[in-house]
């Protein structure tokens, strides 16, 4: 089912897509921090991914002519934001979590950003790191990557979905996030966007990211490494890189698969330290 409150007046120039499941408590703070925007020429689109909690009563109860909701199935957040994506038609695509927030300026300074770099398709802003309520430091292998971000996105996924702001266009080269990754979906959409594209890095603090719950998905999904590794073995596999590129992906990858393996071992899961084991043996002879 889809509720569509469409503006009649010109093109946006930003789609920001909220994907949210049961985020009642937080949602609203999120989308009044992207009606608030200086630079108001948005179109809002918020997916409820099936939520069973009163999500959908509150955001039925918003009346901004910028805003569109879609319901849809439980799906998982890789399928809501492709739903939004779909949707969108602004040149530009902006992410935002449901319980993240935007400093009221975020959009109009990428703007300013945009309009001086106009072949960069990827934006991305530094992060005010909140933990239950109090600033958090934010660490060293967390930082932001400017440029051409490939390795620094291999570790780990340090550009956050909520700061970045992404031309429409990449999508239809790249394609759009992998919905058969319950978690780690936005890791593996960086391998494939930092091979083909440079990002630029807006050196100010724009986004506020919220952390520590246990109903976010790197609390309560186990095993986030096993998703990490299948995005390498993906990249891998897809093969087209340089070959420094590649040497790099293969350490990470045998990096996370070791580690793996000694957490499968001290947990006594021995089917899935075995299956790792193997794709070790096979990537270290490769």
């Amino acid at each position: 089912m889809d509720t569509l409150c469409v503006s009649s007046h010109v093109a946006p120039k930003f789609s920001v897509v909220i994907p949210t499941y049961n985020r009642s408590e937080f949602i609203m703070d999120s989308i009044e921090s992207v009606l608030a925007q200086s630079f108001d020429n948005l179109e809002l689109i918020v997916v409820d991914d099936g939520s069973s909690d009163n999500t959908l009563n509150k955001l039925e109860a918003l009346k901004d002519p910028r805003l569109q909701i879609i319901q849809q199935g439980n799906q998982g957040a890789a399928a809501a934001r492709n739903r939004g994506i779909e949707r969108a038609s602004a040149p530009w695509i902006a992410f935002l979590d449901s319980d993240d927030q935007w400093i009221s300026k975020k959009l109009e300074v990428t703007q300013n950003h945009i309009q001086a770099h106009p072949d960069i398709s990827l934006f991305h802003t530094r992060e005010i790191w909140m933990r239950n309520g109090k600033v958090s430091r934010q660490r060293s292998q967390h930082r932001n990557p400017d440029g051409w971000a490939y390795l620094s996105v291999l570790p780990l996924c340090c550009i956050s979905l909520s700061t970045a702001v992404i031309r429409k266009t990449l999508f239809d080269s790249i394609g759009q996030f992998d919905i058969s990754y319950p978690a780690c979906e936005d890791y593996e959409f960086w391998l494939r966007a930092t091979q083909r594209y440079e990002t630029h890095l807006i050196p100010e603090a724009l986004t506020i990211k919220n952390g520590g719950r246990p109903d976010q998905l790197t609390s309560s999904i186990p095993d986030l490494d096993r998703y990490r590794i299948r995005a390498l073995i993906k990249t891998l596999e897809a093969g087209g890189m340089q070959e420094a590129w590649k040497i790099a992906t293969r350490n990470e990858l045998i990096l996370k698969l070791k580690r793996y393996i000694k957490g499968a071992r001290r947990w006594n899961n021995i089917a899935a330290a075995e299956e790792h084991e193997a794709l070790l043996q096979k990537f270290q002879q490769a």
